[in-house]
């Protein structure tokens, strides 16, 4: 069995499939979930779905999950196929469920795989996660003789939002499926509501071939940018590789950033539920939580994470939260959880139902000099040595800036803020700056960065 302890990550398991883990470990994990299940709910046979995405590895990795589940006594309800969030929906709709497992390596390369892992109906992450190591180093299953069946669960997804968007006025759009899992149903769920979108790299393919699966990143989208410009439409919309990260472009092609979208989502949300509370994560602008605030909202900064934010969400009975890197949480007309696809229908309600393009539901929202995220390759160590540097020189608030812990160090200045954190995902060190003027931009940015860029 191949190993590495730092594929357990802080909410999901993640990393090079044959370097990182194995099939073998795969099968380690299902009878370890099987019995982490069982040592929370007492059921011998705890029902438990398995879906996979594009990956050229899914399949095989899937397969060995399956083995370790019934090793552990489980039913095994195999969904094929999937996206993320469809893998979340079969917990919260198939009968007698007591969580699931989704195998796939998200945004990640090609090489890449892993597992999203759902106990009831909330994925675990932090101490959670790293139970399922401590029952696999320990080698201590519950064993069992288990079963397994395939369902049909995209046809229930499918009709659940034909329901919700049944009055849905089909506009332009254009889709950027980036050959991922979206490609499985995106075409029948928007079809089958009424829309008739253009929709570009359908079919998925697990090698990637036309762009990276991250919709969050700019130079992903310029295939979907030419395309609405072409096309006349009134939006671009890009999912990644498991479709739970949603990306946006305007009418023009312009890039919105996951905190303009989160805005641009708020105003809708805040219509049906005024002075609702929304969560942001630390990445989030200024002046998006202000914008939300000056709406009569009640805006919380979170930690980053889409486990952390979900939950937040739950906590704090919101009816909306998101991150800047696309995870979008409705829990107002949805169950709470990260769905680009919904988040795409959102989107197009809410233009539809406007006539309004997105520049003008946003022209409200202060402009600012911004950098996107920022993320810095570094090493497991580095990522926190130099976390914890910029903690020690900027650690105590003074007359001149504040200082946010809650994830990383954020310190907010008269005119901007600066924020540092470690990736939860990655070895990588995560960056962003903002600030009202340029100059003030680059002045804060070089405040982090003598510090960061020596210890790189």
């Amino acid at each position: 069995m191949t190993m590495n302890s730092v594929i357990f990550r802080e909410y999901d398991i993640r990393g090079v499939y044959k370097t990182d883990f194995d099939c073998d470990f795969a099968t380690l994990l299902g009878h370890a979930f099987v019995t982490y299940v069982r040592q929370k709910t007492g059921v011998v046979h705890p029902r438990l779905t398995l879906g996979y995405d594009a990956r050229l590895s899914s399949p095989e990795i899937t397969d060995a999950l399956a083995n370790g589940f019934r090793a552990g006594g489980a039913h095994v309800i195999l969904l094929g196929m999937v996206t993320s969030p469809i893998s979340y929906f079969s917990t919260f709709t198939v009968e007698n469920v007591h969580g699931g497992i989704m195998v796939t390596g998200s945004h990640n390369p090609p090489d890449h795989n892993g597992f999203k892992i759902s106990f009831n109906k909330t994925t675990i992450f932090g101490d959670e996660i790293k139970q399922l190591e401590k029952i696999i180093l320990a080698r201590s299953f519950v064993s069992g003789a288990g079963s397994s069946e395939t369902i049909d669960i995209l046809t229930p997804y499918v009709e659940r939002y034909k329901k919700e968007f049944c009055a849905l006025k089909n506009i332009p759009v254009v889709l950027d499926c980036g050959n991922g899992a979206a490609g499985a149903v995106v075409r029948r769920l928007y079809e089958a509501i009424g829309l008739r979108p253009t929709i570009l790299f359908e079919k998925p393919d697990g090698t990637f071939p036309n762009h990276h699966p991250d919709p969050t990143v700019e130079k992903n989208l310029h295939a979907l940018q030419a395309e609405v410009r072409k096309s006349g439409a009134k939006a671009g919309i890009g999912f990644d590789g498991d479709a739970d990260r949603i990306g946006l472009v305007d009418h023009t092609g312009r890039f919105v950033l996951g905190d303009e979208i989160i805005a641009l989502i708020s105003q809708s949300v805040l219509k049906s539920n005024p002075g609702g509370t929304i969560i942001g994560d630390v990445k989030c602008s200024d002046r998006m939580y202000n914008f939300i605030r000056a709406l009569g909202g009640q805006p919380i900064m979170w930690k980053t994470g889409h486990s952390l934010i979900k939950e937040k969400v739950k906590i704090e009975k919101a009816p909306f939260g998101g991150e800047l890197s696309g995870h979008v949480f409705f829990a107002d007309r949805n169950y709470g959880y990260d769905d680009a696809l919904y988040a795409g229908l959102r989107i197009i309600e809410i233009l539809a139902q406007s006539g309004r393009t997105i520049p003008d539901l946003l022209q409200s929202l202060p402009p600012s000099f911004c950098t996107p995220e920022i993320r810095i390759d570094t090493t497991e160590e580095k990522k926190y040595s130099i976390v914890k540097r910029l903690k020690e020189s900027f650690g105590v608030a003074t007359a001149d800036y504040q200082v946010n812990l809650i994830d990383g160090i954020r310190v907010s200045f008269a005119d901007g803020w600066a924020l540092a954190r470690a990736s939860n995902t990655q070895p990588v060190l995560v960056l962003r700056f903002e600030s009202v003027t340029q100059q003030g931009l680059e002045r804060i940015q070089s405040s982090f960065e003598k510090i960061v860029n020596p210890l790189l």
